[in-house]
C-alpha cells in the first residue's frame, strides 16, 4: 500500500489546521502513517517476513500486520516499547528527534508555560 496524501485546497487546509488541537492530530497521523512505511519498507530490505518479525517479538504475523498498516486513530497507535522493539526486531535503532516549529515566536510559547 503506497501513502498518497489527498490533495486538498490549500486555503481550506490552512483553515482546518489553524486549530492547535487539529493540527497536532494531523501531525501524529502522518507520522504515524510515514513510520509504518518505513518499518514495512525496513523488514522488506532485511528480507524478513511478518512472522519472522512476530516470532522475535513474541507476538502474532496479525499484530505485525497492524504495525504496518497503520491507522488514523491516534487512540490505537502503537507504544513507543513496542515501535522499539519492531525496529529491534528488524535491525534497525529507532531515533527521533525535535524539530522547531517554523513561526512560533518564544514569547507565544511563554504565554503557555504553567504559572
Amino acid at each position: 500500500m503506497t501513502y498518497k496524501p489527498v490533495p486538498w485546497d490549500n486555503k481550506a487546509r490552512e483553515k482546518i489546521l489553524a486549530d492547535p488541537e487539529t493540527r497536532t492530530i494531523y501531525e501524529a497521523t502522518k507520522l504515524q502513517i510515514d513510520l509504518a512505511i518505513k518499518l514495512k519498507k525496513a523488514r522488506i530490505k532485511r528480507k524478513m517476513t511478518q512472522d519472522d518479525v512476530a516470532e522475535i517479538m513474541h507476538t502474532k504475523k496479525p499484530a505485525i500486520s497492524r504495525l504496518e498498516t497503520s491507522s488514523d486513530d491516534i487512540k490505537n497507535f502503537p507504544s513507543l516499547l513496542t515501535l522499539i522493539k519492531f525496529a529491534s526486531a528488524i535491525g534497525y535503532e529507532l531515533k527521533f528527534g525535535l524539530t522547531p516549529i517554523k513561526g512560533v515566536r518564544k514569547e507565544k510559547i511563554e504565554g503557555h508555560r504553567e504559572k
